[in-house]
Parts: C-alpha cells; sequence; structure tokens
C-alpha cells in the first residue's frame, strides 16, 4: 500500500490520523529527548533525539517507509528535517504543532509512569530564572544585569535561527536522557516490511 501523503512536509494531526488509520507501513519517529519521549508519545512512533539523529542521519534518511517527525511543537523536528533531506530522504514530513497538538486534538497517547517537563518549559524555566536572579542581584552587584541582557539575546537567536543552545544542554542532563535509543534497533523497526492483510 502506498502511503498517500501531501505534497508539501507538513502534516496536520488529522492527516496523520487518517494515514495511521490506513497505511500501515507509515513510521513516526519522535525527536524529543529520551525522557520527553517516555513521558508521552504517540503510540507506535520511536525515538531518536535531535543531538543523535544527526550522526545517524544517512542511515535514517535511507528508511524506505515514509517518515513522520515529532517533537514538542515542531521546532526540532524542522530542524531533523532538514538534517534528514540533507541526507537524502525524500518521503518525509512533519506534525504541525507536534506532540502538543497531537494531545491537544485529542490524540491517543502513551504515558510513561516518571513525568518530565518538555524542553521549551524547562528552557523557559531556567532562562527566566537567570534573568530574575541577575536583575535582583544588579541592585547589589551593578553590572550583573549585563547577564539578563546575554540571555534575552541568545533567545532572540534562538527564535531567529530556530536552534536553542540551552536546550541542547539541558537534553545532557540525566534527568532527560535515557538509554533506550538503541539506533540498530530502531533502524531495524523502521525498514521492518509490515504484512499485508
Amino acid at each position: 500500500m502506498t502511503t498517500i501523503v501531501p505534497d508539501h512536509d507538513t502534516i496536520t494531526t488529522a492527516q496523520l490520523r487518517n494515514i495511521r488509520q490506513t497505511d500501515p507501513d507509515l513510521r513516526i519517529l519522535d525527536v524529543r529527548g529520551g525522557g520527553e519521549f517516555e513521558t508521552v508519545h504517540i503510540p507506535g512512533s520511536y525515538n531518536v533525539p535531535l543531538d543523535t539523529l544527526g550522526e545517524h542521519a544517512r542511515d535514517l534518511a535511507s528508511v524506505e517507509h515514509p517518515v513522520v517527525l515529532v517533537c514538542q511543537s515542531g521546532s526540532r523536528a524542522t530542524q531533523a528535517h532538514g538534517k534528514l533531506v540533507e541526507a537524502g530522504k525524500t518521503t518525509l514530513h512533519i506534525l504541525d504543532g507536534g506532540i502538543a497538538a497531537w494531545e491537544s486534538e485529542g490524540g491517543d497517547v502513551v504515558r510513561g509512569d516518571t513525568q518530565r517537563w518538555a524542553m521549551d518549559r524547562q528552557v523557559r524555566l531556567v532562562a527566566g530564572s537567570i534573568v530574575l536572579l541577575a536583575v535582583l542581584a544588579s541592585l547589589a552587584l551593578p553590572g550583573l544585569e549585563w547577564i539578563a541582557a546575554g540571555v534575552g539575546a541568545g533567545l532572540v537567536y534562538s527564535a531567529i535561527s530556530n536552534t536553542c543552545t540551552m536546550a541542547l544542554i539541558l537534553g545532557k542532563l540525566p534527568y532527560n536522557r535515557t538509554d533506550k535509543c538503541d539506533i540498530p534497533g530502531v533502524l531495524a523497526e523502521l525498514n521492518r516490511s509490515v504484512a499485508k492483510a
């Protein structure tokens, strides 16, 4: 069976729901961190965190089945899309709005026992805390307000470049990592043929 996916690279939750029901060959690749994936994910999806995906882009691009990329809201999936397209993957799409949109529109999910905050929420907490502490500390030690300005500049750059250095750093914390990203196993599953009924 051939997947009927729109020509453009972004699909809606309704389109993904329909494709999942009609095509067993579709693969969903979740590029969030392992901790986020363990907290909640779409049933049947595979986890390859964005920071791991880059070194395996060629192998992942060789997957014959169509792939839909998922992250929290779309930013990391967009970065993964760029890496995989550059490596030669053509049947590749992004879930518009990510897992957040999927959940808010009633999509089925698997929830883990451990709850972790989404990466964008962690970034907001850390960035906001640094800014607040720098401004308060600058009342006693003038000049520390420049730390807050630096964080603000970093956030502006993050928005313009669609990358986030703070998220990359936070993603390396034990809280956000798991030992469950088995690339050879994921590749084998992504390439597995689905028996036709």
